[in-house]
């Protein structure tokens, strides 16, 4: 049954204004929030619009035209629930942005997941799945950072919180129902940690794929490049690819070139790359750590291996579909891998908070069994 939503639309691009509404949300026992941003040829995300709605008005804050400062405050109220969808790029800018996360969250993803209506369904499928609305996708691909936004990427925009703010006492309900509100507690307080959202430089090469694949000197060396990659990214603002690609990159550090002839034969490496920074990248990789002992160990499972894994994750899967939930959601492989590489001293969600009650003893069984 499609759900009629008859909440006028806001537009705030005066500081008169965003001091009106804020008076106004402040006295709310909940905001839905969302945002638009570009960054397409930036390293930090440009925050174009904010989107708050309290189930009375779906407000567009134009982030342009006005200083967010006296937000802040706000996002920080502590008696204030937030509500949003999949919040880790929004928290991502607002940390980066006002240093800290709103705080409570309440994610409609990750409450989604506990009720079984979806393993990380997005936000059209959510809007489909309870409202019966289709989300026209297309206005997902606006220029947010143009004057004048046209009128229906205003209402799209706008519907974000609209959709979210009659989601979201739905999904409450449900949650208290079925006794699993905790749950969404325990995963959202994780998600409000600004640590989550911020690289530092020097653990960059944790963002690498494929790493294990090289040898040790060879991975020192990528991180050692991945470092200055990252470094270089934030100072002028560009995506780190601009700066030097994955595929250049693992070239570099496999080859190990030490002179500029060297280095023009590295197929991968594009001659205006090669000309800007070519004697900074040979000082990079000359620099690098010569060590013999990983950073991320290739090792092949043999026979014993997979049979153990198996059998933790046919535990996952009994006890997930007891509980109608994703499997992931109790426990994702790269846990269960974890698991069988440290035991229980393995620092994994299955061995926290609500999950070790419902999976992780179960875990801790199966991996002292026989295979």
């Amino acid at each position: 049954m499609t759900v009629s939503i008859a909440v006028p639309t806001l537009i705030i691009d005066t500081p008169a204004a965003l001091e009106s509404a804020i008076a106004v949300w402040k006295t709310r026992d909940w905001l839905a929030v969302d945002t638009e941003f570009v960054r397409e040829d930036t390293y930090h995300a440009r925050l174009c619009l904010v989107q708050i709605g309290d189930g009375e008005t779906a407000a567009c804050i134009d982030t342009l035209a006005v200083d967010l400062a006296p937000l802040w405050p706000l996002l920080a109220d502590e008696r204030i629930v937030k509500v949003l969808h999949s919040a880790s790029q929004d928290y991502e800018i607002f940390a980066e942005l006002s240093g800290d996360c709103p705080r409570p969250l309440f994610d409609t993803q990750v409450a989604a997941t506990i009720l079984g209506i979806g393993d990380q369904i997005g936000y059209a499928g959510l809007v489909k799945a309870m409202l019966d609305i289709e989300v026209d996708k297309s206005l997902s691909r606006t220029n947010w950072a143009k004057r004048p936004i046209p009128q229906p990427a205003i209402e799209y925009a706008a519907d974000d919180v609209r959709h979210l703010a009659v989601i979201y006492p739905e999904l409450l309900r449900r949650l208290d129902s079925s006794g699993r509100i905790e749950w969404l507690e325990a995963d959202c307080a994780a998600l409000t940690d600004p640590a989550m959202y911020r690289t530092e430089p020097e653990d960059a090469w944790k963002r690498l794929r494929g790493l294990a694949r090289l040898p040790p000197v060879a991975q020192h060396r990528a991180a050692a490049l991945a470092d200055w990659r990252e470094r270089r990214a934030v100072e002028r603002n560009r995506p780190r690819r601009w700066m030097l690609s994955d595929d250049a990159l693992y070239a570099l550090a496999v080859r190990a070139p030490d002179s500029l002839d060297d280095l023009a034969a590295v197929g991968d490496l594009p001659a205006t790359t090669r000309e800007r920074h070519g004697a900074v990248l040979l000082e990079v990789l000359a620099g690098a750590t010569r060590s013999d002992q990983p950073l991320v160990a290739d090792e092949r499972p043999d026979a014993a291996y997979k049979s153990a894994l198996q059998s933790l994750q046919a535990v996952v899967r009994e006890r997930a579909q007891v509980l109608a939930v994703p499997p992931s959601l109790l426990a994702r492989r790269s846990d269960l891998e974890a698991l069988l590489h440290a035991g229980e001293s393995a620092d994994i969600a299955p061995l926290r908070g609500w999950r070790r009650e419902l999976i992780g003893g179960a875990l801790l069984q199966a991996l002292s069994a026989p295979h």
